[in-house]
This record gives structure tokens, C-alpha cells and sequence, in this order.
């Protein structure tokens, strides 16, 4: 084993009928690996005696009183002194003779060593069927469909990670999402991450866990972090199938189930195109914004548009829309005129003109918003003549 320090950093609330087992433990792989190591337990407000037992036991206690997983985690990583760090929960659910393989694989260039508790040996009752068959899978599932990864259990506790992959990290969040945070932050960073195989056992003591808000947390975190899902998929999905079904139902010849579908669909479906779209630019702009924050990586068909596609062309592309719907209601307006300014049924055509005067004016202050957007860091992207 290198010689290096290993820091092995434990969030505690509450603990003390699992904690003294735990620093036993780390303490006994320390001396049987000869490791050069720290313990650090970030107190978070425990009302009973974890810290005094942590304490007792040689443990680096440090106290947090930001309420939540992340901010203990944070404070205690930010005082760490190992080039190799280890976390894991203080309920002595994780195998801590472990860890000698997660600092195998930091050794060999890994910056991110996950474990994978359906991978090892897990303990009959160490994870309610609820977790294990539902929550866990589906959260997983979701993680890996939005962030392109091949991890497969992002939730797991125990992890390992070099002191320079958590500088690039520049982990924030407070919350129980802080562990998606860090899978999310590596990818961005493009570190090397693997996953092992990590046995798992029945908690000590109760648990903190709130099912359904934790994994509310969990899913706001990916759909915020994630544009193209939360906008982009489901606002071109309205666009080109509202679309569809509004023309459609305009031919008299849009059958369903047996019913036909005329005017009346054709109101209705007039408002799907113009949600889309405008879900459609929120998604640009959240793009937009994210890359220019430096929350998620260059995106090529994001350069390339805007390399091609200034304000000018904005202006001139949501002008000219707005002008086709301008110019069908002068059509209509001219029937009508013929007609004597008698009875006129052009509802249909009416309802292609309001929406392609909306869909030209939210194009025109959409490309206003977005040249504001890029001025404040143009060296992110290369806007052309915003």
C-alpha cells in the first residue's frame, strides 16, 4: 500500500450505537494495511453521544451545524488531508475492510471508485424491498438515461475519490442529492470512474432516510442538471405531434376510434404547438445557461448553433413567421371584403395565423433573450455578433 494519507470521512446524526464499531474497524485496516490514515467524523447536530464516543475512539471530530448529508460531507472533505479519501455512512452498514481495494484503484488513476451494494454480499434486511426493487433501480435507471454513465448503483454510500478529483468536483449541494452530485461532477470532469462490488449490512440504529422526499431531491437534482429532459425531449414532442394532430384535424379526414376530428380538435390542439415551443426555448436558454456557468460540458450542436445563428437572424427568422400568419389573415381579411363583410367561415386558416404570429414573436424576443445571455461570458461560447 502507498504511503500516502488516507482520510476516511464519516457524516454522524445520531450514531452512537454504530459509530464506536465503525472507527474499530477503520482503525483494524489502518494497522493490518499499514495505511497512513485519518478518521474524521463530522458531527451534525447528534443529540446523543456519537461525538463523545467518536472522540474517545481517536477520531477527528469536527462539528457542522448546517443541517444535511451534503453540508457534513463538505465540511468534513474540506478539512481532509489524504490524497485518497473515503466516505461512507456511520450506521456500520458498509464493509470497511474494503477499503483497501477502493485505494487500489485511486492508485491506478481512478478518480472516482463507486461501490455497488447489488454487486456484493448483501445482508438479508440491510434494504427495505422498497428500496431495493423500486426506489433504487428506478433512480439508478433514470441517472444513467440522462447522464450517459454505466454506474449502476448511484446511490451507494461508500466511495473513494483522490484529494484532486473532489478539488474539481466543486461539489454544493447540502442535501441527500450531494451523492448524485458527485457521480454528475465527475462525469462533467471526465475522471476515470469504476465501480466495485460492496457488501452491505442491516443499519445500527434508526434511520434517517425519508423515502419519498429523498428521492424527490434525487430526481429535481437529474431534471435540473438535465435540459435536454426536462425541456428539450418533451417541448419538441408537444411541437411536432400537436402540430401534426392540428393539421390533421384541419383536412376533415382525421379519424380516431371512429370519430372525426374537425374544428373544435383543431382549437384544441392549436394550444400543444405553442406550449412546445415555448418549452422549447425555456430548454435553449437553460442550455445555454448551463454551459455558460460551467455546469455541464461544451455541447457541440449548442456551438455550432450559435457559430451559425446571431440576433440578426433570429430577428429576421421570427419576423418572417410572424409576417406568414400576417399575411393569412390579409387573406382573410380580403375574402371578407369581397364578400360584402358578410358571414366568413375561415376559422381554420384563422387559427394558423394566430399561430404563426405567436410562434414569430416568441421567436424574435427569444433571440433578444439569448444575446443577453451570452454577454456575460462570451469566452464560453463563441456567439457570433451578439
Amino acid at each position: 500500500m502507498e504511503n500516502k494519507i488516507v482520510s476516511v470521512v464519516l457524516p454522524c446524526l445520531n450514531e452512537e450505537e454504530g459509530i464506536r464499531i465503525c472507527l474499530e474497524k477503520i482503525k483494524d485496516v489502518f494497522q493490518k494495511e499499514n495505511i497512513n490514515g485519518e478518521i474524521i467524523v463530522v458531527d451534525n447536530g447528534s443529540t446523543d453521544k456519537s461525538a463523545q464516543i467518536a472522540k474517545g475512539a481517536g477520531a477527528k471530530v469536527i462539528f457542522q451545524p448546517v443541517h444535511g448529508y451534503g453540508a457534513a460531507y463538505i465540511k468534513g472533505l474540506d478539512e481532509a488531508k489524504g490524497e485518497y479519501i473515503v466516505i461512507a455512512d456511520a450506521d456500520d452498514t458498509y464493509d470497511f475492510y474494503q477499503i483497501p481495494q477502493f485505494i487500489k484503484l485511486l492508485s491506478e488513476g481512478y478518480g472516482l471508485v463507486m461501490g455497488n451494494r447489488f454487486k456484493g454480499n448483501m445482508t438479508k434486511g440491510a434494504m427495505t424491498f422498497s428500496h431495493k426493487y423500486i426506489g433504487n433501480p428506478i433512480i439508478t435507471f433514470v441517472f444513467r438515461i440522462f447522464f450517459h454513465t454505466k454506474i449502476s448503483d448511484v446511490l451507494c454510500g461508500i466511495r473513494a475519490f483522490t484529494k484532486e478529483a473532489y478539488r474539481k468536483m466543486d461539489l454544493k449541494c447540502l442535501g441527500m442529492e450531494f451523492g448524485t452530485e458527485m457521480i454528475f461532477a465527475s462525469l462533467q470532469q471526465n475522471l476515470k470512474i469504476t465501480e466495485i462490488p460492496a457488501n452491505y449490512f442491516p443499519r445500527k440504529g434508526q434511520t434517517k432516510l425519508k423515502s419519498f422526499q429523498d428521492a424527490w431531491r434525487y430526481f429535481r437534482f437529474m431534471l435540473l442538471f438535465s435540459p435536454d429532459w426536462l425541456f428539450i425531449v418533451p417541448g419538441l414532442s408537444l411541437f411536432i405531434l400537436g402540430f401534426a394532430a392540428l393539421i390533421f384535424s384541419g383536412t376533415n379526414n382525421f379519424n380516431l376510434f371512429g370519430h372525426r376530428f374537425n374544428i373544435h380538435s383543431m382549437v384544441f390542439f392549436t394550444f400543444f404547438p405553442l406550449l412546445g415551443f415555448q418549452i422549447l426555448t425555456l430548454g435553449l436558454f437553460a442550455k445555454t445557461y448551463s454551459q455558460i456557468e460551467g455546469f455541464s460540458k461544451k455541447n457541440k450542436f449548442l456551438q455550432t448553433f450559435y457559430e451559425k445563428f446571431n440576433l440578426e437572424k433570429g430577428l429576421l427568422t421570427g419576423s418572417g413567421i410572424l409576417f406568414l400568419g400576417f399575411f393569412i389573415g390579409l387573406y382573410i381579411l380580403s375574402k371578407w371584403i369581397t364578400k360584402g363583410f358578410g358571414p366568413l367561415n375561415e376559422i381554420k386558416l384563422a387559427l394558423l395565423s394566430l399561430i404563426f404570429m405567436t410562434l414569430g414573436i416568441q421567436t424574435i424576443f427569444a433571440s433578444f433573450f439569448i444575446s443577453l445571455l451570452g454577454i456575460k461570458k462570451q469566452s464560453h461560447l463563441t456567439i457570433k455578433d451578439f
